[in-house]
């Protein structure tokens, strides 16, 4: 039922057969920056997701048949679009999930418009091939075509480049595509469709959905299981990502999956200690460290370690000012997992290089879910916050004595170990 708190807040539509649509359940968004509701998000049922597919399906034959260039040019179109509404569409992203402005109008919102572009510009080059076969006399032609409906599960840290990575890649090649989004960033997926309506995209070849968490598998396990879509595309955590492929598995259906995992700088003994601490703040704090390629392992060598914790607290002093706020997490869930991430490594002996336990540091009420940058010492590679995905400003400092005593760190942990979502990345500053 709609939360009567909430009835007089903007209500974000679904997408389907290029109408939108309002339902009669909804749910509340709320802001990290106040804690609060900012608008609500229609509901979707197993019903919407299967008109969503028929949709998807009935539009296909012609997509599917649509010349490169007409495609490309919506796509391009679409891009335009968003540049235009950069600003706006950046805006609903600080408000979804507590980005600041350097992370969505400076990087996640302008990725998104060239990766669009970029997509656009392969779609001519998508073509078959002509193979030398056995026989004398005897010629062959491989034909490269559409799938179908592709189902597109998207996360909420990036919202703009997962939506763009999922619905245009299958667009360019002529698939029609439904995404899922995120409960948390309905309005930014919603924006993307905006977009591509705005562009011409034919009624049908993008469908969006948004859902209550506690419906959320009975939504898309009914897409799954339709026989018209054809193939999944999931980023999120390790354990929904278990039980989508599963159910694809189950239903014979081919699924790219983004799961967890954890991504390490290493900071060999000849890096240069002034682009080395930049490097390793920029790559554990980005987006709040709420990205993918978050590095929240570093990794030193112990020649470099002492002069490079120096640098490293006085680089931080800088970070976290007095004068302005810690930064954002998407919500208070979040920051008590992160706190536990911390508490179990200081009670198993870690400690603080720098920042302090959250309640040390206490915020205005109404500055919403923050949390300050911490970086732990004293850790072990069997601690969780060693081994699991923080998706916050928090990292772990260990040292090292060589390169390949590094790499094996750095490589030290399970595919998908992760309560968020992320993918293996290996940063390494200095050495040949």
């Amino acid at each position: 039922m709609t939360d009567t708190t909430t009835t007089n807040l903007l209500t974000i539509p679904l997408l389907i057969n290029g109408q939108e649509i309002l339902t009669p359940t909804t749910f509340p968004i709320t802001s990290p920056y106040t804690n609060t509701p900012c608008w609500t998000s229609s509901s979707a049922t197993p019903a919407h997701a299967l008109q969503a597919v028929s949709a998807a399906s009935a539009a296909f034959p012609t997509w599917s048949t649509t010349k490169p260039t007409f495609r490309r040019d919506i796509l391009l179109k679409a891009a335009d679009l968003l540049e235009e509404r950069l600003e706006e569409n950046a805006g609903y992203m600080r408000t979804e999930m507590g980005a600041d402005e350097g992370a969505s109008a400076g990087f996640v919102v302008p990725l998104a418009i060239r990766m669009l572009r970029d997509v656009a510009g392969r779609i001519g080059g998508v073509c078959g091939s002509v193979p030398v076969v056995e026989a004398e006399g005897q010629s062959a032609i491989v034909y490269k075509e559409a799938m179908g409906v592709i189902l597109g599960i998207v996360p909420w840290n990036a919202p703009y480049v997962f939506g763009i990575r999922s619905a245009a890649c299958a667009l360019a090649a002529g698939n029609t595509t439904i995404l899922k989004s995120s409960e948390l960033t309905p309005r930014c997926y919603w924006a993307i469709g905006r977009a591509f309506e705005d562009a011409g995209l034919p009624a049908g070849c993008l469908n969006i959905l948004h859902c209550r968490p506690e419906d959320a598998p009975e939504v898309v396990n009914v897409m799954i299981e339709h026989p018209a879509v054809r193939k999944i595309n999931f980023t999120g955590s390790t354990a929904v990502g278990r039980k989508i492929a599963r159910t694809c598995g189950q239903n014979l259906k081919p699924c790219l999956m983004e799961l967890g995992g954890k991504n390490s700088s290493i900071v060999c003994a000849d890096a240069k200690l002034d682009v080395a601490v930049q490097g390793v703040l920029a790559g554990a704090f980005l987006n709040s460290g709420q990205i993918c390629m978050a590095t929240d392992r570093i990794l030193v060598h112990s020649s470099i370690a002492a002069e490079f914790t120096t640098a490293l607290k006085q680089a931080l002093t800088t970070w976290t000012s007095s004068s302005t706020l810690p930064p954002t997490l998407v919500n208070t869930a979040s920051k008590t997992r992160v706190q536990n991430l911390i508490s179990n490594a200081l009670a198993a002996g870690a400690h603080f290089i720098s920042g302090s336990a959250d309640e040390d540091t206490p915020l205005p009420a109404d500055a919403g879910v923050r949390m300050a940058p911490a970086i732990l010492g004293g850790v072990t590679e069997d601690m969780a916050v060693w081994q699991e995905e923080a998706f916050a400003s928090v990292a772990a400092f260990m040292e090292f004595e060589s390169e390949e005593e590094a790499v094996r760190m750095a490589n030290g942990s399970g595919l998908g170990e992760s309560t968020m979502f992320g993918d293996d990345i290996l940063k390494v500053i200095g050495g040949e």
